[in-house]
């Protein structure tokens, strides 16, 4: 079926079965490779997307249940040509390892600084704590998050 999917502010269409994962959709059909698969039961969070702003597996959504909702993927978190300041946080600070986890990571990030731009440590762990990172980045992960914080409030703060 062919389904007509709004991706990073773009109409796409995508002709797949119902039930395919959206995570397929944008990977095979749509050539958006930043969102990874990791464990294929919406566990790892290594395939988080956002759909209307909200933190979703794409692993676990069927294309079919998409409808009108915004989908977001790690390519469209930036704006304008402008990274957003968790990337400019992650690149500053060297957060990713391996990098396989970050597309993830940085997506629920986003959704956490959008809701609560002034997170605590308890915060950024409650938020980050479905999504796992195998090289252990969490520290720096943390950071990032802290440090595009501080960028978004105008760069006045240094991660810690």
């Amino acid at each position: 079926m062919k389904y007509i999917l709004n991706v990073n502010g773009q109409s796409r269409t995508v002709d797949v079965p119902p039930d395919t994962p959206l995570l397929w959709a944008l990977r095979d059909n749509l050539e958006l490779t930043g969102t990874k698969y990791g464990c294929g039961v919406g566990q790892c969070g290594a395939c988080t997307i956002h759909l209307n702003g909200v933190p979703a597996r794409a692993c676990m959504t069927p294309v079919s249940t998409v409808g009108r909702m915004k989908v977001t993927t790690i390519e469209g978190l930036a704006e304008n040509g402008k990274m957003h300041p968790l990337q400019q946080a992650w690149s500053e600070l060297d957060v990713a390892q391996c990098g396989y986890c970050q597309p993830g990571q940085l997506m629920t990030a986003a959704a956490l600084l959008k809701d609560n731009p002034r997170p605590s440590d308890a915060d950024i762990d409650g938020a980050m704590a479905g999504n796992i990172c195998r090289c252990g980045t969490y520290v720096r992960i943390r950071q990032g998050i802290k440090r595009a914080a501080a960028l978004a409030a105008g760069g006045k703060e240094t991660a810690q």
